[in-house]
């Protein structure tokens, strides 16, 4: 599963994602791409289980790019414990993702078969998705 090697501090405050992305909205490597529509967090294990669903459909033809990283950390209070007494330990990872960022691409496949690959990626994932093209300058 994804995760930082190292990372500065071992807890980060939760900050807030709601407005649009302005990085990472369009597509850079792949013909195919899969985007956010809503902000929410995507854990290590959804982001595996994305990639795992696409490759498997593609049948490892083609190309996937994974364009998000979990590399902030979220805690969690042990269970049947009081509030207060600071904050809870490390628990996993997230990426932050907001509308608009480019999740997944894909490039070398057709796109009847990304696009289905995409949806089943999109069903792993708890937010609204869409599938884009990525449009030449001649189109």
């Amino acid at each position: 599963m994804l995760s930082p090697k190292r990372v500065k501090f071992r807890k980060k405050q939760r900050g807030t994602s709601d407005a649009p992305a302005h990085r990472g909205i369009t597509i850079a490597f792949g013909d195919y791409g899969l985007v956010a529509l809503e902000p929410k967090w995507i854990t290590a294990r959804q982001i595996e289980a994305a990639r795992v669903a696409m490759t498997r459909h593609i049948k490892r033809g083609g190309q996937v790019w994974i364009r998000i990283f979990p590399d902030m950390p979220f805690t969690k209070k042990p269970a049947d414990t009081r509030q207060g007494k600071g904050k809870g330990n490390p628990e996993g990872w997230v990426a932050v993702v907001r509308p608009g960022m480019v999740m997944f691409e894909m490039g070398g496949v057709d796109e009847e078969l990304a696009k289905n690959a995409l949806k089943l990626a999109a069903a792993k994932l708890p937010i609204k998705t869409k599938f884009v093209i990525k449009r030449s300058v001649t189109e």
